[in-house]
């Protein structure tokens, strides 16, 4: 009788002392449909970009540079994160960056001055912008894609 009391008492010290990974924080609503645009073009991503909103907890925005390897210094909910990858298309308007992980286009102006990106984990959804300074209608526009996503907008960090 004691040996299976012992027994039972080491199951509980080791299974309390297993290590769980922290849950990845999620933004959006995993129950809503996320949409990438299926007819966008990867050459229009080339080139510098300001990341000017994201669901970033203690940083004040980054960078991306696209080009034949992704240079990027982005505010993500685990703070800032830097680094360089292959920015891989895995499905039209649906990336994977090396470092990362997947990035939905979710919706570009026609201009192509402004991108939405989202993840489909919801760990992150990042505004970019080729100036600094978003205009308030891009913005807008910007935020409502984010929430048609499914995504929690009143989170959402403008730097």
């Amino acid at each position: 009788m004691f040996a299976v009391i012992r027994l039972a008492v080491l199951a509980a010290l080791l299974a309390a002392c297993s290590h769980k990974p922290a849950p990845q924080a999620s933004f959006r609503d995993p129950a809503r449909s996320m949409y990438s645009l299926a007819g966008f073009d990867a050459a229009r991503l080339s080139g510098a970009w300001h990341q000017v909103a994201g669901f970033g907890a203690a940083c004040s925005g980054g960078a991306i540079e696209v080009g034949a390897t992704a240079r990027f210094d982005l505010c993500l909910a685990d703070g800032q994160k830097q680094g360089a990858g292959a920015l891989v298309a895995t499905k039209p308007g649906r990336f994977d960056l090396q470092g990362i992980g997947p990035l939905w286009v979710l919706w570009a102006d026609a201009d192509n001055r402004t991108v939405v990106l989202g993840a489909p984990s919801g760990a992150y959804g990042l505004i970019l912008n080729r100036d600094p300074n978003l205009p308030a209608d891009r913005l807008t526009a910007a935020r409502d894609i984010l929430a048609f996503n499914g995504y929690d907008v009143t989170k959402l960090q403008v730097y």
